[in-house]
């Protein structure tokens, strides 16, 4: 934990891969995403629009708009200055999420719904930054060969869950500028809505290595929409983020 702490940190010392500069101001939050699975399906613009605040631009690539399907388990989990906490800095998440642009032009990721195994950290997240985080029950298991096996249902409401196997085909490595990878998973700011108002919070990571792989989908009862056919998918072994505060979006 203490060394994830450490890659949180000097993770800010790169940054010529950014859209944009760092944001003013300290981060406040720290984490290390792994095993992380990267499920993607085309979808239209016109399907999405009713669930996405209007102040957003729906972003699309190749001519459709794209919904991610990410399982994946958070560790390191921290405030700045502070150490990971034993038994309440790892859980396991799943997330329902699109591609939006504000005003201003900075792209950024809109979530339908986070799921987590972790009730402090969904209370906590509500709170915070007004994100539509919901208690579940997960397990995400590994083998030998970098396959990953995931089971997720939300607490307390029928027929919401998503379960899969993911398994590698390609070599690690990250995406082009430009390319369909990159537009998918180069994004460096969450946006969020309380109260009719839009919120932002900007986030920095270094450069995605993922590698494509295969995914045989059983549930996928989790997204607010049909999800149809077999998914884009990639897998990515780790990736530490840091996390701003949650602001208010400037009116245009």
């Amino acid at each position: 934990m203490l060394d994830a702490s450490a890659r949180q940190a000097r993770s800010v010392d790169v940054t010529a891969h950014r859209p944009w500069p760092l944001p003013s101001g300290r981060w406040v939050m720290g984490q290390t995403w792994e095993s992380l699975v990267f499920n993607h399906w085309r979808v239209s613009a016109e399907a999405l629009r009713p669930l996405i605040p209007v102040e957003l631009e729906i972003e699309e690539f190749d001519g459709s708009a794209w919904v991610g399907v990410v399982p994946f388990r958070i560790t390191g989990l921290r405030a700045r200055g502070m150490v990971p906490v034993p038994g309440v800095s790892s859980f396991l998440e799943l997330n329902v999420r699109t591609y939006v642009r504000a005003d201003d032009g900075k792209p950024g990721v809109w979530f339908f719904s986070l799921d987590a195994t972790s009730r402090l950290a969904v209370r906590a997240a509500r709170r915070t930054y007004r994100l539509p985080y919901f208690d579940a029950r997960m397990t995400l298991a590994e083998d030998n060969g970098g396959g990953i096996e995931v089971e997720c249902a939300r607490l307390g409401v029928n027929d919401t869950v998503f379960s899969g196997v993911f398994r590698p085909t390609g070599e690690p490595g990250t995406s082009p500028v430009g390319s369909l990878e990159w537009f998918l998973a180069e994004r460096y700011c969450l946006y969020a809505e309380g109260d009719g108002v839009l919120y932002r919070a900007e986030i920095h990571h270094l450069p995605w290595v993922l590698r494509t792989a295969e995914a045989e989908i059983g549930d996928d009862s989790i997204a607010p929409f049909d999800l149809a056919g077999p998914p884009l998918c990639h897998i990515a072994e780790r990736q530490d983020v840091v996390v701003w505060p949650l602001k208010r979006v400037p009116a245009a």
